[in-house]
C-alpha cells in the first residue's frame, strides 16, 4: 500500500476499482438482463456507458477530484499525433506478430464472432467503436491504472493488473485466439498510457485500432 494514504481513501479508491475493473472484466454487463423495450445489443451498449458515466461522476462527486486525476487533459497537436502514431504502430506490430502466430500454430479464429461483428449496420458499428475506445480507456486504463498506482505505489502493478483484466474482459465474446490481438492492443495502449499520461491520445488510438478491425474489413465466410 502506498505510505500515507487513509483508510478512508484506500476503501474509496477499492469501490472505485470495483466498478472501473471487476464489474467491466467480468462480464456482467453482457449477463445483465435486457432493458425493457430496447434492443439487446443497444441495451448493452447503454450499459457501458452508463458504467463509464459513473465513474466520472464518482471521480467528480465521491471522490472530490478533477478528471484530469485519471488522464484527461487540453488535447494538443501531440494528443493527436501520439494517438494516431499509437494506432499505426500496434496495427503494425501486434497485428502482423497475431497473424504470424495464427499461420505458424494452425490456431482457430471465432470467426462466428467477428461475423456477428461485421454483419450488423455500419451506424452501431461505428457506435460500438466509439463506445470501446471511451468506456474502456475510462475505465481500464485512466481510473484503473491512475488509482492502482495510487493503491499500490508501483506503476507496473497497476499496468499489468488492468492489462490482464482489459484481456480477461474480451475472452467471453472473442475466445481465446483472439486474446492475442487484444492482450497486444491493450499491452500497446498500456504504455502509451503511462508514458503520455493522456487520456485522449489513448481514447484516439484506441478507436482508430478497432476502427480498422471492425469498419473497414468484409464479414468472413460462413462454413
Amino acid at each position: 500500500m502506498a505510505d500515507g494514504m487513509t483508510t478512508g481513501r484506500r476503501a474509496t479508491i477499492l469501490i472505485g476499482l470495483v466498478l472501473a475493473l471487476v464489474v467491466s472484466g467480468s462480464g456482467v454487463i453482457r449477463l445483465a438482463p435486457p432493458i425493457p423495450g430496447v434492443p439487446p445489443l443497444v441495451g448493452r451498449e447503454i450499459l457501458w456507458w452508463g458504467l463509464a458515466a459513473l465513474i466520472l461522476l464518482y471521480v467528480l462527486v465521491v471522490e472530490r477530484r478533477p478528471l484530469s486525476s485519471i488522464g484527461f487533459r487540453r488535447p494538443t497537436w501531440k494528443t493527436l499525433a501520439f494517438g494516431i502514431g499509437g494506432a499505426v504502430l500496434t496495427l503494425a506490430s501486434v497485428g502482423l506478430a497475431v497473424q504470424f502466430l495464427i499461420q505458424r500454430y494452425h490456431l482457430t479464429q471465432n470467426a462466428e464472432a467477428m461475423a456477428q461483428i461485421v454483419n450488423l449496420p455500419l451506424l452501431y458499428r461505428v457506435a460500438l467503436v466509439t463506445r470501446a475506445a471511451f468506456a474502456e480507456e475510462i475505465l481500464f486504463r485512466g481510473y484503473g491504472i491512475e488509482r492502482l498506482q495510487e493503491l499500490t505505489g508501483s506503476r507496473i502493478v497497476a499496468g499489468l493488473v488492468t492489462l490482464a483484466v482489459f484481456t480477461y474482459a474480451h475472452l467471453s465474446f472473442w475466445g481465446p485466439t483472439q486474446l492475442l490481438f487484444a492482450g497486444g492492443a491493450g499491452l500497446m495502449l498500456t504504455v502509451l498510457y503511462l508514458w503520455r499520461r493522456d487520456l485522449g491520445a489513448n481514447i484516439l488510438a484506441h478507436w482508430l485500432i478497432d476502427a480498422a478491425g471492425l469498419l473497414f474489413v468484409a464479414a468472413p465466410p460462413h462454413h
